[in-house]
C-alpha cells in the first residue's frame, strides 16, 4: 500500500473475525514498530506480544477501553525501558512513534488495529505491570488490539486548515 494512502485511510478497528494473524505478519508488524525514530536513537521500546486467549481476555478485563481485546487474535503492549532513554520524557514520544508504525503496518497488511491508552493512568500502568510481570523500569505506554477486520470504517477527512499557523500564532 502506498504510504500516503495508508496515512489517509487508516482507521481504528474494534471488531475482528476469528482468523489468526500469521507469524510472518506478526514479525513484519514488530519490525515496522522498531523502525520508528527515537531520541538519540536510543530505541527504548519493548513489545509484549499476546496471542493466548486467556492473556488477551485478562488484558481486556484490566483496560477500561480495551474490551475489544477479548475478540482480537493478537495484542501488542508497547512498553519503554526508562533506563534506555535517559533523556527524561522522550520515551513517550519514541514509543508513540513505534505505535503509529505498528498501526500503519497493520493497515498496510489488511489488518485492523486500535490504540488503547495505558500511560499516564497509574491504575492502568500498575495493572499491566502486574499482569505482564514487567520489571520496575519498564513502563507500558499502550496496548494495541489487532486482527482481521469484521468492519471497515470509512476514511474520514480530519484536515483542519483553521489549526494551521504560518510563522506565528
Amino acid at each position: 500500500m502506498d504510504a500516503f494512502k495508508a496515512l489517509m485511510t487508516r482507521r481504528s478497528v474494534r471488531a475482528y473475525t476469528d482468523e489468526p494473524v500469521s507469524d510472518e505478519q506478526v514479525q513484519t508488524i514488530l519490525a515496522a514498530g522498531m523502525q520508528a525514530p527515537s531520541a538519540n536513537n536510543r530505541q527504548p521500546w519493548h513489545l509484549v506480544v499476546l496471542r493466548r486467549r486467556e492473556r488477551l481476555d485478562a488484558l481486556a478485563e484490566v483496560l477500561p477501553f480495551g474490551k475489544m481485546l477479548a475478540q482480537a487474535p493478537l495484542g501488542i503492549v508497547v512498553c519503554a525501558d526508562a533506563g534506555l532513554q535517559p533523556n527524561a520524557g522522550y520515551w513517550t514520544q519514541d514509543c508513540a512513534a513505534a505505535t503509529q508504525n505498528i498501526l500503519l503496518a497493520c493497515h498496510a497488511l489488511g489488518l485492523g488495529a486500535v490504540w488503547i491508552g495505558v500511560y499516564p493512568r497509574d491504575e492502568r500502568v500498575t495493572a499491566l505491570r502486574e499482569l505482564l510481570s514487567l520489571p520496575e523500569t519498564v513502563i507500558p505506554l499502550c496496548a494495541i488490539a489487532i486482527g482481521w477486520p469484521a468492519e471497515r470504517p470509512a476514511p474520514i477527512d480530519r484536515f483542519r486548515p483553521e489549526r494551521i499557523h504560518e510563522e506565528q500564532w
